[in-house]
């Protein structure tokens, strides 16, 4: 966030067996590219082809661990160097032996057993790794303690592989930061092209779970820190309606918006990892409605005021439209965007700085102090400034100032936020534009097209940024993207955006456009995008035939 703020891949970076797309956009000639990068066999199916695999026992967890660990070691840590794994955790290969044990005994603890899924890195698990946010303070922030979520992937036999790189802090550290930096891991590299924006602050567990580095993996955000990286990654990104996925023992921003989502290849695999991580909804089975019929009849709101200025994303988002229409889909266009009130974005902004100074407070009260040595956010600020030549080498930390300086929760200006901001997104935002039109689900652009990495100036993104995926957050409501294409190799998205507890249904719509355009990417792993080669020509320029 900067708070936020299948048709599969056949040679090169071309598309087929898809709807038209612009071809101005795509080019079938090849690039500069090691296929030693790509994966291959099992570890590049989804979700479900893995689950079904370790069922049919064509594969044991252990060996499916071994070969997660293996590509890691070949282009995380190697190769294109993607930095998306901050660590690994020590057990994962006895983990999948005790699993395969159990298989053979013939005893099953759910759909989910022996499958190795990852951890974005401010997630609590008992492992023998420390939960960090990327951050020095918290790097021996080992706490024994499952938050519920990772509870309930174990519970379904889950086995926690590691840990992913992060926007630091949840990239709610300073105004001018850098996203999927921190000072742990480095820089996160988008495996479309390694030196484009992967996006925050979820950003290693979108370019690992792109990349083939575990079968799913898990995000969270505050606002648009799984769509965004989801996007920008070329996957499938769900964020919960707020509540559904328990946040106990995830390091804090909001108490409102706070979620944690899974990130996947497939919406069947973000279905799955739904029905074990929200266990405040037991008996729901989030995959039940996944079918190909799912968006026959459905009324859809297309947000023309969301799609943005880019040509190229509204050529994607114009045959996603027709992709929907084939679907079954009723299109209902919404023109004009809900008002909201003139210090809107100041409130919003101001709630997210109240809650992170409580809830960070609460947090690192709860950590060991053997461990953690700073207990508050004001010593976390001293300990930052003492450690400046790694923690602010890139930039500073004027969120966590600002933030300092807010009162407490019972603050009358801070209820009032709350309550405004909530009214203005919920009833007299998306209720209203659902009711209005009557239409079941919101539909727009993910995100833009990402930029280049930035160390000088921080992120850089390009201006009109399509998609209204900070009211879902603001609003608490489930939103889920999916990929549309690609443009000159980077993925572009398409939202899925409901009311309150609609997540079943969004899932379902999103399920029912994914099965009928099917325009996921794998990714290329070019250096740049100057190993495409009319690109590489282009900033050449003419030479007027002469060599």
């Amino acid at each position: 966030m900067k708070h936020l703020l299948f048709c599969t891949v056949a040679a090169g970076i071309s598309i087929s067996a898809c709807s038209p797309i612009t071809e101005r956009y795509e080019t079938t000639q090849p690039v500069s590219v090691d296929a030693d990068f790509r994966a291959t066999g099992i570890v590049a199916g989804s979700l479900p082809d893995v689950i079904e695999a370790l069922n049919s026992k064509e594969i044991s967890s252990q060996a499916l661990v071994k070969l997660y660990l293996d590509r890691i070691e070949k282009i995380d840590k190697n190769g294109p160097r993607l930095q998306s794994i901050l660590a690994l955790n020590p057990d994962a290969m006895a983990n999948a032996k005790e699993l395969d044990q159990l298989r053979a005994a013939g005893e099953i603890l759910g759909p989910l057993h022996g499958v190795p899924v990852l951890l974005k890195d401010n997630i609590e698990s008992k492992d023998r790794i420390a939960t960090t946010a990327g951050a020095l303070a918290l790097k021996d922030n080992i706490t024994g303690r499952d938050s519920p979520l990772v509870a309930g992937l174990r519970a379904q036999g889950a086995i926690i592989l590691g840990k992913t790189n992060l926007s630091q802090w949840a990239n709610f550290r300073s105004e001018d930061s850098l996203s999927g930096w921190s000072a742990l891991g480095g820089q996160v590299r988008n495996p479309h092209i390694l030196d484009r924006n992967p996006c925050g602050s979820s950003s290693g567990s979108g370019a690992a779970t792109a990349a083939s580095l575990a079968a799913a993996s898990v995000g969270t955000e505050t606002n648009g820190s799984i769509i965004c990286p989801s996007n920008a990654n070329g996957i499938v990104g769900f964020k919960p309606t707020v509540g559904l996925v328990p946040q106990q023992y995830v390091i804090p921003i909001s108490v409102s918006q706070d979620t944690a989502g899974p990130m996947t290849k497939t919406v069947m695999g973000a279905a799955l990892m739904m029905n074990a991580m929200a266990t405040t909804t037991p008996d729901t089975d989030y995959s039940a409605g996944l079918t190909k019929d799912a968006l026959k009849g459905v009324r859809v709101g297309v947000l023309n005021f969301a799609k943005g200025e880019s040509k190229p994303i509204l050529d994607r988002f114009k045959t996603a439209l027709i992709d929907l229409e084939a679907a079954g889909a009723i299109l209902v266009d919404i023109d004009e965007r809900p008002d909201t009130p003139d210090d809107f974005g100041k409130m919003s902004y101001d709630i997210l700085k109240y809650e992170f100074k409580d809830g960070l407070n609460a947090y690192l009260a709860s950590t060991s102090p053997e461990q953690v040595t700073p207990r508050t956010l004001q010593q976390l600020i001293a300990f930052n400034q003492a450690n400046k030549n790694i923690e602010l080498a890139l930039f500073d930390q004027n969120i966590f100032v600002a933030s300092q300086a807010m009162d407490s929760l019972e603050s009358e200006e801070y209820k009032t936020a709350v309550e405004t901001v909530q009214k203005s997104t919920q009833q007299e935002g998306i209720d209203t534009l659902l009711q209005q039109y009557n239409v079941q689900v919101l539909l727009a652009p993910s995100g833009p097209m990402v930029p280049r990495v930035d160390p000088i100036n921080g992120d850089v993104w390009p201006n009109g940024w399509p998609g209204y995926g900070s009211h879902a957050a603001r609003a608490g409501y489930p939103h889920a993207t999916v990929p549309m294409g690609g443009i000159h190799a980077i993925s572009v998205s398409l939202s899925f955006i409901g009311g309150k507890n609609t997540d079943a249904e969004i899932l379902s719509y999103a399920y029912g456009y994914e099965q009928h355009s099917l325009r996921r990417l794998e990714p290329q792993y070019l250096k740049n995008a100057e190993a495409i080669p009319f690109i590489a020509d282009a900033m050449k320029g003419y030479s007027g035939g002469q060599q």
